[in-house]
């Protein structure tokens, strides 16, 4: 592991693993947003993030164990990118920062509807997720990648988020 060791402090230690600008950025778009190749984690970045720094971040994150790759089957030069189990019993972190930052902080409604689900659904959901997050990321990370193996929680988180979406654009209009 490629951590800077300052103490024994667990969130000493957290903060070195995770504390960057990107790798929780990255984990939160392979979870939410089930992007699973490079590509798709460079292109749908509404954060912007480079493909230096995220190339860097996701060979960091291999490292680290929270994420694991493998070739595509579909195409030659496509890897597939899965989270593992310690990424996965990171969604009550994901769940807690989310419902803090619903609380605190100018977000939008159309990026903290999956915050505000998992807030009200709680422990039985996260438990829930994560179950979901280990059949299409470790029991079958190909069928999770090319949509054969499915989510049922990141299903419905989705589709609020794609309402939302929908009647925020007919509001505009």
């Amino acid at each position: 592991m490629d951590i800077e060791l300052r103490s024994g402090c667990p969130i000493n230690l957290t903060m070195e693993v995770l504390g960057d600008r990107w790798s929780l950025i990255i984990i939160r778009d392979i979870m939410f947003g089930n992007r699973r190749h490079f590509r798709e984690l460079l292109t749908h970045s509404e954060e912007g993030i480079a493909s230096n720094i995220l190339a860097a971040r996701l060979k960091r994150l291999l490292s680290l164990g929270f994420i694991s790759k493998r070739d595509d089957p579909s195409h030659s030069q496509k890897a597939i990118y899965s989270l593992t189990e310690p990424a996965i019993q990171l969604v009550p972190v994901f769940a807690m920062i989310g419902a803090w930052g619903r609380r605190h902080l100018p977000v939008s409604e159309e990026l903290s509807i999956r915050a505000e689900l998992l807030e009200k659904g709680g422990p039985p959901l996260w438990g829930e997720f994560m179950e979901d997050l280990r059949q299409i990321h470790v029991v079958d990370p190909i069928g999770g990648a090319n949509g054969t193996c499915t989510s049922p929680v990141l299903t419905k988180l989705t589709a609020a988020f794609l309402e939302v979406c929908a009647r925020s654009s007919s509001q505009a209009s």
